[in-house]
C-alpha cells in the first residue's frame, strides 16, 4: 500500500496564487476563487490517483494551521464579528479592525504557518464544512480519500497563549477538537484521519522550552486520553511525525487503539529503534522513504534494502509507504523543465516524479524487480551512479581553497570597530533605513522577463534598471531617511539573484514553492562545488551611490540563508556547502569595500530556520553555521559596517550565537509580536546596534505617524536611542507603491518627532 501527507496545492502554473491575488484586488468573485480551488484538487487527486488513498483537507486558501483554527473557532477577539472568507483572510493578513496574527516558520522549513491566538476567555466550537466538502468532493470523484489533520498538540504547541491558563485552555480545544472528530466520523462508514504531530520530534522535557512551558497538558496520560479517546469514535487514526524522530511519542501511541504511526525513516535514522515495539503491537507502519523535503532522485536499491530489513521485523502486509513529510515543500512536476541539463535534470525528482518513485518502489517490495518496474529500477540505478562519479559536481579548486582558508573572523573587536565606523559614517541616533528591497512592480518584472527571453536588449534592461533605482534613490532622498537602499530592482529573489551568478547552481523554470499566502518562491538547486566567476551586485551598487551623497547600503544574502533557501545536493555535508558559499559572498564583500561601499547588509533571514529540531544536534549546527557567516564577514575592514537582517525567529535561544555572529547592526521582527522578542536583547546586555522592525510589511495597512511613534517609545523602552536603528519589518519587494511610499513617510516623521521630544 501506499499514500502521502500532503501535496503542493498552489498548482502546477501557481494557479491559486493567480486567484488569491485576484479575489483580494477585488478582480473576481468568491465563487470564483472557489472553482479555481476546486479544480486544482480535482487535479491534485488525479496526480495521485495510484495511490491508496488521496489526500483530502492538505489544500488551503492560505495555511492549514490557520485552517485549523478557524475550523475549531479560535479566532482573536478583534475579528470574531467577521466571518467566511473575509474573517480568515483577516487573520493572515490583517484588516482594518486590527493587525494579523503572527507568522513563522514552519519548524525548520522556509513555509510560513499563521500562529493561532488562544485565549482563556474564549469559547472554541468546530466546524465540519470545510473537510467535509473537499471529502465528498473526492468521493464524487472515486477516489478513496484520507484526511490529514494536524494533531492537537502540534496545534497548541504552535500558538501563542494571549491570557490565561494552558490547562484550561487545553480542556476548551480538547473539546472542540474531540466534537470535530465526532463529525468527521459521520462522513463514512470508515474515515481515515491522519493526524499530523510535529511538535514531539523537538524530544519530551529537557531544554524544550515549548514543553517547559506546556509540562501540564504534554505527558502520557493526556496524549494517551486523547488518541485513545479518537480511536473509540470508529475512525481509522495514523499518527504521524516528521523531520526528525520521535521515539518517545511512539512508545507511548503503542498503547493505545490507533490504526497506524507514521514515521520519517529520510530525517529520522533513528526511528528505527522503535520497530520491535512496532512489530509487537497490532500498528500499521507508514513509512517514510520518499525525501519530501529535498529533490534528488531516490536511489530505489537502497530504499528496496531499506524496506527489506524492515519487513524483517514487521511483516510486510502491516507496511504502508509514503514520503517522509507533506511534499508541500517541493514543485509539482519537472515536466516542463527544457533548460536544465539533461543529466543534471534526471538527477531531480519533483512530487509527481515523487509518487512515481513510490509506485515503483511498492511494486518492487510487493513483487520483486519484474516487469515496467524493472526498467526504471534498472533506469534509477544508473542515474544515481552517474551522479556520483559527475565531474559535474566536484571542482578540485574549491575544495583546495576550503581547506586552506584561514580568515575566520574579523580582526578588530566590536567595540573599537563601532567608534570608527560612527565617526566615519556620521549618522544620527534612531537612524532610519530600510532592508533593502522596494515593490516589485509589474512594469519591473516585465522588464527583466523581456530581456531574459531575448525580447529586450541588455541596454534598454539596464535603462530601465537605472531609472527604478535613480527613483527609489529619489523618493529616499525626498522623505529623509539617512541610510539608503537601491531597492533591488534586478533581482527576483533575495536567493535566486545570487544562485544565478554562482557556479554548482542550476535553476528551474517552474519550480515553485509556497512560501506563505500567495507568495511562492523558486529554490535554487545546489548540484555541485559552489565558486563566484565575477562581482554579482558592485555596479548596481555604485550606481546607486553616484546618484547621492547619503550612504547606500550593499544588499547581499547571507552563505546560511542562500543553504537554507535551497534545495541542497545530499551527496557531501551541508556545512561543507555552506563554506563554499560563504567565502563566494567574502569575495563580494571585498570588491565592495574596495569599491567604496560603507554599509553592507549581509541578510540571514533563515539562519533560525536550519537547527536542528532535536536539543542535542543543535550545537554542532550553530557551530559550523555561525563560522560560515564569519568567513563571510571576516575580510570586512574595521569601518566597513556589517548589517545582517533576521526574520520570524524566536531569539531567547540563540541570543549568544547572535551575538557571536558579530555583526554591527542586527535588524528584526517585532511589529506582530510586540517587543518580546527585543527584550532579549537588553537581558542579555548585547552592545551591537539593533534595528526592530516597527511596522508589519506582510499586511497591506498602513501605519499612522503616531502608532510608529508609540512603538518607538516602546523600543526605547528596552534599549536606547544609541543602540537602536528603526526600519521596517522585511523588505518591501511584496507591498504596493500606494502602501509603501505614505508607510515609510510616516517612519520618517515618527522617527522626528521622537528626536525632537528626547
Amino acid at each position: 500500500m501506499s499514500s502521502i501527507i500532503g501535496f503542493p496545492r498552489i498548482g502546477k502554473n501557481r494557479e491559486l496564487k493567480k486567484a488569491l491575488e485576484a479575489f483580494w484586488a477585488g478582480k473576481c468573485s468568491q465563487s470564483e476563487l472557489e472553482a479555481v480551488a476546486k479544480d486544482l484538487r480535482a487535479k491534485h487527486w488525479e496526480t495521485q490517483k495510484h495511490l491508496d488513498y488521496v489526500c483530502v483537507n492538505d489544500f488551503s486558501y492560505y495555511d492549514n494551521v490557520l485552517d485549523l483554527a478557524y475550523a475549531l473557532g479560535a479566532k482573536p477577539a478583534r475579528f470574531k464579528d467577521l466571518s467566511g472568507l473575509e474573517g480568515y483572510f483577516a487573520m493572515a493578513r490583517g484588516h482594518a479592525k486590527g493587525v494579523a496574527c503572527e507568522m513563522t516558520k514552519w519548524f525548520n522549513t522556509n513555509y510560513h504557518y499563521v500562529v493561532p491566538e488562544l485565549s482563556g476567555k474564549d469559547s472554541y466550537q468546530a466546524n465540519v464544512d470545510s473537510i467535509k466538502s473537499q471529502y465528498n468532493e473526492a468521493k464524487a470523484l472515486g477516489y478513496k480519500p484520507k484526511i490529514s489533520l494536524i494533531g492537537l498538540f502540534t496545534f497548541l504547541g504552535l500558538s501563542k497563549i494571549t491570557q490565561g491558563e494552558p490547562q484550561e485552555i487545553f480542556s476548551k480545544l480538547k473539546s472542540a477538537y474531540l466534537d470535530l472528530i465526532d463529525e468527521i466520523a459521520k462522513l463514512d462508514s470508515e474515515v481515515v484521519v491522519e493526524f499530523s504531530e510535529p511538535i514531539f520530534v523537538r524530544g519530551f522535557g529537557g531544554d524544550n522550552a515549548i514543553f517547559k512551558e506546556l509540562s501540564c497538558v504534554y505527558d502520557r496520560d493526556a496524549i494517551t486520553c486523547l488518541y485513545e479517546s479518537i480511536a473509540k469514535k470508529g475512525i481509522k487514526a495514523i499518527v504521524t511525525t516528521f523531520f526528525e524522530h520521535s521515539n518517545e511519542l511512539t512508545e507511548i501511541l503503542l498503547d493505545t487503539n490507533i490504526y497506524g504511526i507514521g514515521l520519517d525513516f529520510i530525517a529520522g535514522s533513528q526511528n528505527t529503534q522503535t520497530l520491535e515495539s512496532i512489530a509487537k503491537s497490532n500498528k500499521i507502519l507508514f513509512a517514510g522513504l520518499i525525501d519530501g523535503r529535498n529533490i534528488w532522485v531516490a536511489d530505489l536499491d537502497s530504499k528496496l534494502k531499506t524496506l527489506e530489513s524492515i519487513a524483517t521485523i514487521i511483516p510486510k502486509e502491516r507496511i504502508v509507504l509514503t514520503a517522509s513529510c507533506s511534499l508541500l515543500h517541493v514543485p509539482f512536476s519537472k515536466d516542463d523543465e527544457s533548460k536544465i541539463d539533461p543529466q543534471i535534470l534526471s538527477w531531480i525528482s519533483f512530487s509527481k516524479e515523487k509518487l512515481e518513485e513510490l509506485r515503483v518502489l511498492e511494486d518492487l517490495f510487493q513483487n520483486g524487480v519484474r516487469g515496467g518496474s524493472k526498467e526504471f529500477f534498472e533506469s534509477n540505478k544508473a542515474i544515481n551512479a552517474a551522479r556520483r562519479t559527475s565531474e559535474k559536481t566536484n571542482n578540485k579548486a574549491v575544495r583546495d581553497r576550503v581547506s586552506a582558508n584561514a580568515l575566520k573572523a574579523r580582526d578588530v573587536a566590536f567595540k573599537e570597530r563601532i567608534k570608527i565606523q560612527r565617526e566615519e559614517l556620521g549618522y544620527l541616533d534612531l537612524a532610519t533605513t530600510t532592508i533593502g528591497s522596494f515593490p516589485q512592480t509589474p512594469e519591473l518584472r516585465a522588464l527583466r522577463l523581456g530581456y531574459k527571453k531575448g525580447a529586450i536588449t541588455k541596454d534598454a534592461y539596464e535603462a530601465g534598471i537605472k531609472e527604478y533605482i535613480k527613483d527609489c534613490v529619489a523618493f529616499q532622498e525626498e522623505i529623509g531617511l539617512d541610510i539608503l537602499v537601491h531597492g533591488e530592482p534586478e533581482r527576483n529573489d533575495m536567493v535566486e539573484y545570487f544562485g544565478e551568478q554562482l557556479e554548482g547552481f542550476v535553476f528551474s523554470q517552474n519550480g515553485w514553492v509556497q512560501s506563505y499566502g500567495s507568495r511562492c518562491v523558486k529554490p535554487p538547486i545546489i548540484f555541485g562545488d559552489v565558486v563566484r566567476p565575477k562581482a554579482m551586485t558592485l555596479e548596481w551598487i555604485q550606481y546607486a551611490q553616484s546618484l547621492t551623497k547619503k550612504i547606500v547600503k550593499g544588499m547581499l544574502t547571507g552563505p546560511v540563508t542562500i543553504l537554507n533557501w535551497s534545495f541542497v545536493r545530499d551527496d557531501i555535508a551541508r556545512a561543507q556547502v555552506c563554506e563554499q558559499i560563504a567565502l563566494a559572498i567574502a569575495d563580494e564583500i571585498d570588491d565592495l569595500q574596495k569599491g567604496g561601499i560603507k554599509i553592507i547588509q549581509v541578510d540571514e533571514a533563515a539562519f533560525k530556520e536550519g537547527y536542528p529540531l532535536r536539543t542535542e544536534n543543535i550545537k554542532e549546527y550553530e557551530r559550523w553555521a555561525l563560522e560560515c557567516f564569519k568567513v563571510s564577514t571576516a575580510v570586512a575592514k574595521p569601518n566597513l559596517q556589517i548589517h545582517t537582517h533576521m526574520c520570524y525567529s524566536e531569539f531567547n535561544d540563540i541570543i549568544k550565537t547572535i551575538e557571536a555572529m558579530d555583526a554591527d547592526v542586527i535588524s528584526i521582527e517585532t511589529a506582530r509580536s510586540g517587543n518580546e522578542l527585543l527584550k532579549v536583547f537588553k537581558q542579555v546586555g548585547y552592545t551591537h546596534e539593533v534595528g526592530p522592525g516597527v511596522y508589519d510589511i506582510h499586511s497591506p495597512r498602513i501605519p499612522s505617524v503616531e502608532e510608529i511613534t508609540e512603538q518607538i517609545k516602546a523600543l526605547l523602552e528596552v534599549l536606547p536611542k544609541e543602540q537602536l536603528w528603526i526600519n521596517p519589518d522585511c523588505g518591501l519587494k511584496t507591498r504596493k507603491w500606494e502602501e509603501v511610499k505614505p508607510s515609510l513617510k510616516n517612519m520618517v516623521e515618527a522617527v522626528k518627532a521622537v528626536r525632537n521630544a528626547l
